[in-house]
Parts: C-alpha cells; structure tokens; sequence
C-alpha cells in the first residue's frame, strides 16, 4: 500500500494539499485547470471507445447490467444511512447520495494508472461501465428528492434537468470520446496518441496538483459538517467498494477489472453530480455534498482506498 505514496500522480495530489495547507500561493489558472478537465475526459472516453473497438461487446452486457444495479443501490443505501443515522432532511440527503452513487473520473484514471504499474489487466470495455455508472445515480438522487418534496420546490422543468444530466460537460465528453475512438479504430487513432494518449499521465499529474489544492480548501467546510461526514465520506465508499468488488466478480469481470468497477462503486462525483444537483435541487446544501466528496473521500480514494478496493477484488475473486 506504501507504493501508492510513492506514484508520481499521487505525489503530485500530496503537493497540492500541502501548497494548500501550508497558505502557499501556488495555483493552476482556472483556463489551464478547465482544459486539463476537458482533455482527461475525453481523452479516457476515446481510450474507452478504442478498446471497445477491439473487445466482444456482448462481454460487455452482464457487467454493464451490475454496474446499473450498483448506479441504483448505492445512492438508495446512502440517502437511507443519511436519513437514519445522520439526521439529514430528505433533500440534502438525496444530493448527497446522488454524488456518492455517481463517479470520479479523475479516481478512475488513478486507479487505471495504479494497475498498470502493478501489471495487473483489466477489460478492454471498462470505460463503457465509467459511462454507465454516471447517470443512474443521478436520476436516483432527483427522484428521491422530487417525491418527499412539494411543487413550489421544482424550479426546473424536467427536460431542463435531463439535458443537464446527459448533455453537461463530463457525461458529453465521455460519451463524445467513446464515439470518436470506437470509430476510429485502433489503427486511425495513431495519428493523435502522442497527444492524447502519451501524455496522459502527465497531465493527470498536474491536474491532480490542482485537485489538492482545491481539496485542502474544503476541509474547513467539514467544522460546520460535524463527525459524521467525516465518518460517512470514508465508510460509506469502503462499503461500496465491497459491493462493487462482489457484483465485479459475479459478473465474470477479472480481478483487475473487478477492481476498476470496485473503485468507481467507490468513488464520489465532483463534476457531474454537483452541476445536475444545483439545478434540480437549487435548496440543497452544495457545501455538505462537495466537502464529503471532494475533501474526504476524494482524497481517501486517492491515497489508502485504491490498494483496499485491489485487494478487495482479489479476495472475492479467491471465494470463487
């Protein structure tokens, strides 16, 4: 587990969070940062859709049906735990769920990077359940809130919210990117993959040295959020991580793509989930969801979560 310390991408988050703590004034400007998040997402979209390009798509269907379930359980599971146990009123829990049932992208490349490094191999299609899993839990989420709240509540129509959903930046991105490579094909594609691909890494790197300093400014946000955030932004992604590892493995995907699928079960939203919620919940708490998601369990994710989910995969698999 100490090997992930020593990743250059996660040095480069340690960094982050330190030039943030430490009142440093280091920044990426917001055009660099707002270009970095374009180019990853379309970029994992088009390594998505190259490899589905190569992979037998009905493979595909039994993992893409566990990943729907999970897109549905798990926000159910959090806005109850939320409900019960933190005492949130329906609609902050319902935002709050909608984040952890939805996915990371930013997580997904890490992890995508961590097994590499490990050498362990993973499906060709496992973009596509990236893409699967983003949308679900946000429907969820606007449904849970919609039905314990009152019309004068619903700003928004709900053809307004649905293109939010499925036409704002990160879901068009992953979607566009998925179309551009599956269509170009392995061989087409050589032409842009020393842009789009051999740089990867590295500008995931100074994206995720941005991503530290953003996730350091969030922990104030957690004083006024009490222990139980805390608490929630760190079990609740470990028990999705189970879930998504056994679903993983009963769906016939590998270990290491079992462990990809574990860690986006894992994984909590910043960028989708939080434009879709502002929109269709405009009275929900937007500090409460980014707090938990991005200056908890982001980090967490990031640094101790990914080694957990691995071996969580290999464990279930070992049942087997």
């Amino acid at each position: 587990m100490f090997e992930n310390f020593l990743d250059p991408v996660i040095l480069c988050f340690i960094v982050g969070l330190g030039a943030g703590l430490f009142k440093s004034d280091l920044r990426i400007p917001t055009q660099i940062y707002e270009a970095l998040s374009i180019y990853l997402l379309f970029t994992i979209g088009m390594k998505g859709g190259v490899s589905l390009a190569e992979s037998n798509i009905p493979e595909a269907l039994l993992p893409a049906v566990a990943t729907v379930s999970l897109g549905i359980i798990i926000p159910l599971l959090a806005y109850f735990i939320l409900r019960r146990l933190g005492k949130f009123d329906s609609i902050n829990a319902a935002s709050i769920a909608a984040h952890y049932g939805s996915v990371s992208a930013v997580t997904y490349a890490v992890v995508l990077t961590y097994l590499t490094r490990l050498g362990i191999g993973f499906e060709t299609f496992i973009t596509v359940l990236l893409v699967i899993l983003e949308i679900p839990a946000i429907a969820v989420g606007i449904i849970l809130a919609r039905k314990k709240s009152t019309p004068s509540n619903e700003s928004h129509s709900w053809g307004a919210i649905l293109h939010e959903v499925f036409l704002g930046k990160s879901i068009y991105l992953l979607v566009a990117g998925l179309f551009v490579g599956y269509l170009s094909g392995p061989e087409r594609i050589l032409s842009i993959t020393p842009l789009f691909f051999d740089l990867f890494k590295g500008a995931l790197a100074v994206f995720l040295l941005e991503m530290g300093i953003v996730t350091s400014h969030r922990f104030s946000d957690l004083k006024s959020s009490g222990p139980f955030l805390l608490a929630f932004g760190i079990c609740m992604p470990i028990l999705s991580g189970a879930l998504g590892s056994v679903f993983g493995t009963l769906s016939g995907l590998s270990i290491g793509g079992t462990a990809v699928l574990a860690t986006l079960a894992a994984s909590a939203s910043y960028i989708a989930a939080p434009a879709a919620m502002k929109m269709a919940l405009p009275k929900a708490n937007a500090t409460l969801s980014l707090s938990a998601s991005l200056g908890i369990t982001f980090p967490f994710n990031i640094v101790l979560g990914i080694p957990i989910y691995v071996w969580f995969s290999e464990f279930f698999h070992s049942l087997m």
